[in-house]
């Protein structure tokens, strides 16, 4: 919300609601949540959720299963006692252990196939190599690595000791690499000397070198090779991990056992403004969600072959290439480099090579792959059963592209509302029981509670369609325990806008997303963009996410955002940002229909003030997009940082674009 909102104007949803899409009955039949029941079962606050505990292997069990008594310090499966890397490797070897775990594919035709018993033998080796050089548990270890097998061996190795993982995604500076080293006060970093985009090896060291001197830790650094061969530009300083790795070859170590409250790692969430937060999440809530909601939504067996295509470096990849699949001892695929790269079939290439059963992506992925039409995917012969969409709201027709061309109107989608703070899915179908519905997440998962307030915090009538702040009103297992090193910014950040700070009574604290929402009549939550990207629009407050689905109604738009730009007379309106279509021109046809379907969707006072066509949107090296550059565009003012994007000269091309300087 910009500056100019005026905060006594509601929050508005005004995009017409879905048709419902059944899911089809053979993958009903099939799925592992058909029982209706699982509502209620987990919902029954707090023992609901030890059927999620029992997933895992525990080496004591727990005493209580939740301990509230020190709101917003919320303690779960308190007394239990676990190894997240014995759950995810040594547990399924009896069973599978000629099965792979991982499917690696790389970007120069390298292929690997990881079993368990050569996960189980690498995490081994690995684990004691950090051992060997004084890593002892409660230390944090920061992994600087990308899409290699080194990432999950390093994560799974930490745990293995008991030592929390901080895994900083390749992609970003070396100052952000720097800020989080500090910030954890870790005195071990794990980096590689390059990998590959786009068929490019990239010099990986050398961004590693500057976040390490920039640092005020001086810490150790293990560095992999992306190669067999010795890189020159690698400082004497570093120990290479291989070197370490031969002196500890088939060595084994004890999975140590950890507290159910210890931590497992901390994820830094990148933010606009301040220093980035440690997301410090737990040891046995937090896999015991994870692994839940693999299966439960996400429909995991272990038979299974998956896919996530999302980093490693992310909380998706955390929750959802690692931890919870392997914990579930299925066979999780790993790829190293883009979507395009050598060509644009390259996904649905690697999906028919490996048989893949489920698909798991963005929807920015998805309108790419809408931008660059439905002829790639058919050329492949892949069959998803079940589809998933996490990292922003998608939009209907984004949906209703995916659910034709890539599922073939055979496959089941579930949209996923989560965040870095909560660990998994809170906001989505179980897939077999309820329908799917274009441009909402779904119904709220089972045991999660919840609810719309208005910005005095005052609860909106459930069902009512009205639009509201996003709030969850009952803790549930892989919430962040705090911010790590800062427990005021914790609760300053997540509870102090909509909870009684001065109660002793869990119930009187409530989440705070950040998001806003609406939740129509049939119980089916929308969720309408970050509370940061609303816009005012002559007394009409409005979420990004309403705007552009309405603009992304017209078939020749491939992507849009939209961003605020100040008006005497509005307050706000609206700047359109497109990327067309492959082989669609721009033209003020075009233009008019992009108008036409913001006035026909949302109403003739948010007509846009300028559609401008672009050849690509600034994005996150996640995929969001970034409409505060955008805003800085319409509004004449200087860009802000640029460092985390994934291509950075995107926002200055759009702003010679727009200025004409």
């Amino acid at each position: 919300m910009s500056e100019s909102d005026d905060t006594d104007v509601q929050l508005e949803a005004r995009l017409r609601e879905q048709d419902y899409f059944r899911p089809p009955s053979k993958f009903v039949g099939q799925a592992n949540a058909t029982d209706p029941a699982i509502h209620d079962e987990v919902g029954e606050f707090p023992e609901g959720f030890d059927r999620y505990a029992e997933l895992l292997d525990w080496d004591e069990r727990w005493d209580e299963t939740f301990d509230g008594s020190n709101p917003p310090f919320f303690e779960w499966f308190v007394g239990g006692k676990l190894n997240a890397s014995y759950n995810c490797v040594d547990r399924h070897l009896d069973e599978r252990k000629n099965q792979t775990a991982l499917l690696w594919e790389g970007s120069d035709g390298e292929q690997e196939n990881i079993t368990y018993q050569d996960l189980y033998v690498r995490v081994n080796e690995m684990a004691a190599a950090l051992r060997s050089i004084g890593v002892e548990e409660d230390d944090v270890v920061t992994v600087h690595l990308p899409m290699v097998p080194a990432l999950p061996v390093t994560m799974l190795a930490c745990a293995r000791i008991g030592a929390p993982h901080s895994v900083v995604f390749a992609g970003f500076s070396a100052q952000a690499l720097a800020e989080r080293v500090d910030s954890a006060d870790s005195d071990y970093v794990v980096t590689i000397d390059g990998y590959y985009r786009r068929g490019e090896f990239l010099d990986h060291i050398e961004k590693a070198d500057e976040g390490v001197e920039s640092a005020d830790n001086d810490p150790e650094v293990l560095v992999h090779y992306r190669h067999d061969e010795p890189n020159a530009d690698v400082s004497d300083d570093y120990t290479p991990v291989d070197d370490l790795l031969a002196e500890h070859e088939r060595e084994r170590v004890e999975p140590v056992s950890r507290d159910a409250e210890d931590p497992l790692f901390l994820m830094y969430t990148s933010g606009t403004t301040g220093k980035p937060k440690g997301c410090q999440h737990r040891t046995g809530g937090y896999l015991a969600y994870a692994a839940a909601t693999s299966k439960n939504v996400l429909d995991i067996k272990p038979e299974d072959t998956y896919w996530c295509a999302a980093d490693i470096g992310w909380i998706t990849g955390h929750s959802y290439i690692v931890y919870g699949p392997l914990a579930l001892g299925t066979t999780s695929v790993m790829y190293e480099d883009t979507p395009d790269y050598p060509h644009k079939g390259r996904i649905w290439e690697i999906a028919e090579r490996y048989d893949v059963d489920i698909f798991h992506t963005s929807p920015t992925a998805v309108r790419m792959f809408m931008k660059w039409g439905e002829e790639y995917p058919e050329e492949y012969d892949f069959d998803f059963r079940h589809m998933t969409t996490v990292g922003e709201p998608i939009q209907p027709e984004a949906w209703l592209w995916y659910y034709k061309h890539i599922g073939d109107e055979d496959a089941v989608i579930v949209d996923t509302w989560w965040q870095t703070e909560t660990g998994g899915h809170l906001i989505t179908n179980l897939p077999a029981l309820e329908d799917m519905k274009p441009g909402s997440a779904g119904k709220a998962c089972p045991g999660i509670e919840p609810a719309l307030v208005d910005d005095s915090g005052d609860k909106l009538p459930e069902a009512s369609g009205q639009a509201g702040n996003l709030i969850i009103e009952k803790p549930w297992p892989s919430m962040l325990q705090t911010v790590y090193g800062n427990d005021e910014r914790f609760i300053d950040t997540y509870w102090a806008d909509f909870s009684d700070t001065d109660s002793d009574d869990w119930r009187d604290w409530n989440y705070k997303a950040g998001d806003g929402a609406v939740q129509a009549q049939d119980g089916y939550w929308r969720v309408l963009g970050r509370l940061d990207d609303v816009m005012n629009v002559a007394g009409h407050r409005l979420g990004t996410m309403e705007l552009e689905s309405a603009v992304s109604e017209v078939e020749k738009v491939a992507e849009a955002a939209v961003a605020a730009r100040e008006d005497a007379e509005k307050g706000e309106v609206p700047d359109v940002y497109v990327v067309l279509r492959e082989g669609i021109e721009e033209s003020d046809e075009v233009k008019a229909e992009i108008i036409a379907a913001v006035e026909e969707e949302i109403g003739k006072f948010a007509r846009p003030a300028n559609v401008v066509f672009v050849d690509d949107l600034p994005k996150t090296r996640s995929g969001k997009i970034m409409r505060r550059l955008l805003e800085n565009i319409s509004n004449g003012d200087e860009l802000g940082n640029t460092t985390t994007l994934r291509d950075p000269s995107v926002p200055e091309r759009i702003r010679e674009q727009v200025h004409g300087d």
